[in-house]
């Protein structure tokens, strides 16, 4: 059962991330051959004060 974590900066809709879903689970049905059935995403969203990229804060 292949599951695929994802984190991501919190902020996008219920729509985009259930695209990303669909596109997650159909990468993973085509190269591991993986029914769909047996594919788990998780999203982690971050908060964006928690981040910092090249040593500088973005919050």
């Amino acid at each position: 059962m292949p599951i695929v974590h994802v984190e991501m900066i919190e902020g996008r809709s219920k729509e985009q991330k259930e695209g990303l879903i669909r596109d997650v689970v159909k990468a993973v049905e085509t190269h591991t051959g993986a029914p769909k059935e047996a594919v788990t995403v998780i999203i982690n969203e971050i908060n964006k004060e928690n981040i910092a990229t090249k040593g500088e804060y973005h919050g």
